[in-house]
């Protein structure tokens, strides 16, 4: 039997697919994926040359295009999120840039969670307005908000969750109910869960966005993206936006994320028991004024998350350190942030290394101040993506800053 004909049984667990979905092995039969570090693909003759590059017969031409180790990348994220397809990008958010320019056109209308990470509001928000298409931002959490701003022309509704930083759910299941009744899609950013927790697919979502940067890859060392959703968007609609605008995955990006998910359900049971360890130690902090995360039965949607995501909280916890004026929270942030010498102050998250950042000055930096505080973020907001350290270590880091807010910086 050779290697085409030994095609994987129907059934399998992600776990398993996060291993063996891809191309087949190329004649050498290595065991793990190929990298083609190839730009282009010499074609056997002129006919056929220009049947590939038709779309009529099947082949790589170009790795703007295609490419034989983006293509397993892709195969495994669809088989991951149990979708037709997926198609990669460059980063999570040339991946929504992909999907709105496939989608829009001016005088669409979108309906957006305000809590969603700053560079997508304003994506939306700002980037597309300039071109017609209209965005009305509602509360994540609140149902009759989004049936409020639907509108005749709504072309799309799109939520993350949960949200970066603020940790809060949406009911997937009701926000597709409402999108598919006035005939739009509904897109979910799954950056947070990804497929081993959360499969909105399975909950009615059209379109998953991913940042490959995150968890899928794992360890910080390459940016991508991709959408996963039905053949006839992936292949048909966005397709043709990365052939024209060159938002393309790198091959070799495409192969770490791709080694990257062979660990992606280990590590994010992992990191979710150690964020929650972390999160339940957070609530008994003083100088904390609050703790968000999923997995904490004081979280506004606990139950809608363990529903949705498998039982399990996911790796990000976000907390208010106290203030009595937005200067004092900042400096108190500061003060915690700067104390630690354990974890990494940074602004990526999904990294095996715990990342603590300051919401309010990175990601959503840009923000005016009107639009951090409707997301609800304030200036003692503290991010924190919890990786695989010792857990003792990372509280042991934090306390660092916490057990020294008391006498120095509560008091404005």
């Amino acid at each position: 039997m050779s290697q085409d004909e030994r095609t994987l049984p129907p059934g399998l667990h992600r776990d398993t697919l996060a291993l063996r979905t891809g191309l087949a092995p190329s004649q050498h039969g290595e065991h793990s994926e190929a990298l083609f570090l190839t730009s282009g693909f010499v074609q056997p003759d002129a006919e056929t040359s220009a049947r590939r590059f038709a779309g009529t017969e099947a082949g790589f031409t170009y790795s703007r295009t295609s490419n034989p180790t983006v293509a397993s990348f892709e195969q495994r994220l669809a088989a991951l999120e149990g979708t037709e397809a997926a198609i990669g990008a460059s980063t999570g958010m040339g991946a929504i840039l992909m999907m709105c320019m496939g989608l829009f056109k001016a005088g669409d209308h979108v309906i957006c969670s305000r809590s969603v990470f700053g560079s997508t509001l304003n994506l939306f928000g700002k980037e597309f307005a300039k071109f017609g298409v209209e965005t009305t931002f509602v509360s994540q959490t609140d149902v009759a908000e989004w049936r409020a701003a639907l509108k005749p022309n709504t072309k799309l509704l799109f939520a993350e969750t949960p949200t970066n930083p603020l940790t809060e759910v949406c009911d997937i299941q009701a926000l597709a109910d409402l999108a598919h009744g006035v005939g739009a899609l509904l897109a979910v950013d799954n950056c947070f869960c990804t497929p081993i927790l959360q499969r909105p697919a399975e909950l009615g979502a059209d379109l998953i966005i991913h940042s490959g940067t995150k968890y899928l890859d794992g360890q910080g060392r390459v940016m991508a993206g991709a959408i996963c959703g039905p053949s006839k968007l992936i292949v048909d609609v966005f397709g043709p936006v990365v052939r024209t605008a060159g938002m393309a995955l790198s091959p070799f990006n495409a192969w770490v994320v791709l080694k990257g998910m062979e660990t992606l359900g280990i590590r994010m049971k992992a990191q979710c028991a150690n964020a929650l360890a972390v999160a339940q130690w957070l609530e008994q902090q003083p100088g904390i004024a609050r703790v968000y995360y999923p997995g904490l039965a004081s979280h506004g949607q606990h139950e809608l998350a363990m529903r949705q995501q498998s039982g399990q909280g996911g790796a990000v916890v976000s907390f208010d350190v106290v203030g009595d004026t937005p200067d004092a929270a900042r400096a108190n942030a500061f003060h915690v942030i700067n104390s630690t010498r354990v974890v990494s102050i940074a602004t990526n998250l999904g990294d095996t290394k715990t990342i603590i950042t300051h919401p309010g000055t990175t990601s959503h930096g840009r923000l005016t101040e009107v639009q951090r505080q409707a997301a609800g973020i304030s200036q003692g907001l503290i991010r924190l993506a919890v990786g695989l350290e010792y857990i003792d270590d990372i509280t042991a880091d934090l306390s660092r800053g916490l057990s020294t807010l008391t006498s120095c910086f509560f008091i404005s």
